[in-house]
């Protein structure tokens, strides 16, 4: 586990300031940035957070397909997720960092602009995503309600789902 995710769940440990009742049934995610919203995937389904390091470009490939880059012997796709989700790209600054996801045996990297917390909420307090975008084909897993804010959830298989 990389130093980044044990400090986020440190600090979440550190700053939890909401007494939850150890019977209900608790997500843990960790919740990042990209644009101007913040989304979370599972935590046990990273398997790593590392600063931006080089990578190679693959030829005929789709632009939000950066390339591939190689972690202690493992050639990763790379996959911009502020080019898929529609936004213009964005150099890598001190706040961006590559996260690795694993789900049986898909793995890819993301870049993301920056990474928020690690996040404790209630299964009661995820709702459905809303009902205009709503389908199996969605990336959008669930919408947490936490202090006061929004947090859209997303489904890793679809992440890590190659249409490349």
């Amino acid at each position: 586990m990389s130093d980044k995710l044990k400090d986020i769940i440190n600090k979440q440990n550190d700053q939890q300031n909401i007494a939850l009742d150890q019977s209900d049934d608790i997500v843990q995610l960790v919740g990042f940035i990209i644009g101007e919203e913040e989304y979370a995937v599972p935590i046990l389904t990273i398997q790593e957070i590392i600063k931006p390091i080089s990578w190679t470009r693959v030829p005929q490939t789709p632009k939000y397909v950066l390339g591939v880059f190689n972690l202690r012997g493992s050639v990763i796709p790379l996959i911009d997720l502020r080019t898929k989700f529609g936004l213009p790209s964005k150099n890598h600054n001190d706040e961006t960092r590559f996260f690795v996801l694993k789900q049986d045996d898909e793995v890819a990297g993301f870049v993301i602009d920056r990474l928020t917390a690690a996040i404790r909420i209630k299964k009661s307090d995820i709702g459905p995503p809303p009902d205009t975008i709503a389908s199996e084909d969605s990336m959008i897993d669930g919408v947490g309600k936490q202090e006061g804010k929004i947090l859209t959830i997303l489904k890793v298989n679809k992440l890590l789902e190659r249409d490349f």
